[in-house]
């Protein structure tokens, strides 16, 4: 996408964006405020109230759907207790910012539910591999066993249709 400068001439947007979503960067910003305001369990109310903000602007943030100014990551790093940095860190090169990055997005958005952040936490304790690879087995069998559930259902329904008649 090109747009046009001042002056007439035809440049780059460089903030651009092939499926018109946020920028990678303002995607990864988001994600790390999130997750450090959650590492601290402070809520968005809190976050905001902290930063002279709504928490739906926290919100907005946090989702990528507003950019955070450097004043504002700023203070929201000082709010979190964090470096400037701190936000940045994993993100991609330049040349490594070819949107998508669902799997990477995908393990994101897991670890900022309270489910996600719990297993984080605890499952490094598991001190012994064959243990924690042995509760990935126990995982992998319940999402089998999940997935195989339509079926079921779909049966059970039918037996219900028939008996109903």
């Amino acid at each position: 996408m090109n747009t046009v400068s001042r002056r007439g001439n035809e440049v780059a947007d460089q903030d651009a964006v092939p499926d018109g979503g946020p920028h990678p960067v303002d995607r990864h910003v988001g994600l790390r405020i999130r997750m450090r305001r959650k590492e601290l369990g402070i809520s968005q109310e809190k976050l905001a109230d902290a930063l002279g903000l709504t928490f739906q602007q926290v919100q907005k943030y946090e989702r990528a759907a507003n950019r955070v100014s450097a004043s504002k990551l700023y203070e929201i790093a000082r709010a979190l207790n964090a470096s400037v940095g701190y936000f940045y860190e994993g993100l991609a090169t330049v040349e490594e910012i070819d949107p998508p990055a669902a799997p990477n997005l995908e393990a994101h958005a897991f670890l900022l539910t309270p489910e996600g952040a719990e297993l984080a936490a605890i499952f490094p304790k598991l001190g012994r591999s064959r243990v924690r690879r042995k509760v990935i087995e126990l995982v992998r069998a319940i999402v089998g066993a999940e997935e195989s559930e339509p079926a079921a259902d779909a049966v059970r329904a039918r037996v219900l249709t028939y008996e109903a008649h």
